[in-house]
């Protein structure tokens, strides 16, 4: 038990290493809060519906649009800051952005059957103006098949792996 804890941890840091590394190298926000769900749930459960790369790309764009959306129509030109005034129409605009793109990006998951939880946290990063625009929510999807591309490649690297220790044990 302890060795699998270790062993997922270590996958999910190294998932989220890589594109740290992408985001270091491109300048681009290639790493954002809801990636470390992600890179969790890939981790932890490695193959199975939860993690299929429809259900994962697909959840993290209906949150961006959400996002998006809900951004733009309600909260334009407002950000999430650290020092908002109380009863601030910004933060009220905010607030409301939020609710709608997780109620909007909860409905479009379910219609199009990508439920992915944690896309509920990139709607609200990219509604609550932190990645508003039309570039940086590409970028969050970028992210997110770049993290699923590179899960693919693990996966297949470990089946080769064992494949070949398998045949190395019956000569």
């Amino acid at each position: 038990m302890l060795r699998d804890t270790g062993l997922t941890g270590a996958y999910a840091g190294v998932l989220v290493g890589v594109l740290g590394a992408v985001a270091w190298a491109s300048g681009n926000p290639f790493i954002f809060p809801s990636l470390g769900p992600t890179a969790f749930l890939l981790a932890r459960s490695r193959t199975g519906a939860v993690v299929a790369p429809r259900r994962v790309i697909g959840g993290h764009a209906v949150g961006v649009v959400a996002g998006l959306a809900a951004h733009h129509l309600i909260a334009p030109g407002a950000a999430l800051s650290v020092a908002a005034p109380a009863l601030s129409t910004d933060v009220l605009r905010l607030a409301v952005a939020a609710a709608v793109s997780v109620a909007a990006t909860s409905v479009g998951m379910l219609a199009a059957d990508v439920n992915h939880p944690p896309a509920c946290a990139t709607t609200l990063i990219v509604s609550l103006g932190i990645l508003p625009s039309l570039r940086s929510g590409a970028v969050v999807v970028a992210a997110v098949v770049v993290l699923v591309g590179v899960h693919r490649v693990a996966l297949r690297a470990r089946a080769a792996v064992l494949q070949a220790a398998g045949e190395a044990s019956e000569a």
